[in-house]
């Protein structure tokens, strides 16, 4: 069956292949279709989802919705439909129950899947899987061209010897962890300090950082983020959004600043000579 996959908004992540579109109408030379699919991944896409399904609904063939906004259980991932070649993901939801996230909910607790080959690895938190899943992983990962990359993340606290031992034979390109709540950074630091001992270098080492939440302020999220540097990774502002998806404007400009690679990179610099870490 070829299904056309519709786009909201164009990511990273977004397929490229000639059935992917990205916030379009149908195009006069559209490939014959079966089917077409509006994927949504964030509650402030659905009005321009609902819009996209009746522009192409006049093609006349099936228009479905679905996807992450809609807050029902994945299935089984397939390789290239939803996700860029690639991308991968090898086990849904989390055991966790952080208040500023859906996945919990959406997806319940953690449940393995069947892994197919990628080198992006996006679940949504591999190392509260099996050891022998994420055993597997690595060995899938091993016989990828590309580097590794953990954009899906790992839980600091999750983090052990036997974990780094078998990424330092995938030098992965990055590993991303977070810090989203008080809680999060002792382990945070724990991470850091085991990631330096089996020679992660700095820009291995990522970490989103939560800001711009109710109650936040500038200082306080400027204060995380220089204490997640000081603990040996390399920083990105994540703006909290509500479901209608509200950025405060002075917010955006702030996280814009520190997801700039420059000016990231200068802030580090200042602390190396403070701080032993390995760029």
């Amino acid at each position: 069956m070829k299904i056309a996959r519709v786009f909201p908004r164009k990511t990273k992540a977004t397929p490229d292949d000639s059935l992917a579109f990205a916030n379009c109408s149908p195009p006069t030379s559209l490939p014959e279709i079966d089917e077409v699919h509006i994927s949504v991944t964030f509650t402030y896409d659905m009005r321009r989802a609902e819009e996209l399904e009746r522009e192409w609904r006049v093609i006349g063939v099936p228009v479905k919705m679905g996807g992450a906004a809609f807050n029902q259980p994945s299935g089984e991932f397939v390789p290239g439909m939803y996700l860029k070649q690639g991308y991968t993901i090898t086990s849904r939801g989390c055991p966790n129950r952080c208040w500023f996230c859906n996945v919990w909910k959406r997806e319940g607790n953690l449940r393995e899947l069947e892994i197919k080959s990628g080198w992006n690895i996006c679940d949504d938190n591999l190392l509260a899987c099996s050891d022998q899943h994420i055993n597997a992983v690595f060995d899938m990962l091993k016989t990828q061209k590309e580097r590794a990359v953990f954009s899906g993340g790992f839980e600091a606290k999750r983090l052990k010897p036997w974990h780094l031992e078998r990424l330092r034979e995938l030098n992965p390109a990055r590993i991303y962890f977070a810090y989203d709540t008080p809680d999060d950074y002792e382990p945070l630091v724990e991470a850091g300090k085991l990631l330096r001992q089996y020679r992660f270098n700095i820009r291995q080492c990522c970490c989103y950082v939560l800001i711009g939440y109710p109650q936040d302020t500038f200082e306080k999220a400027e204060k995380r983020l220089v204490d997640a540097m000081k603990a040996g990774f390399w920083t990105f502002a994540m703006l909290y959004k509500d479901e209608q998806g509200f950025e405060d404007l002075q917010w955006r400009r702030f996280q814009r600043e520190w997801c700039n690679p420059t000016i990231v990179g200068v802030k580090l610099k200042e602390l190396e000579n403070k701080r032993n870490l390995i760029v």
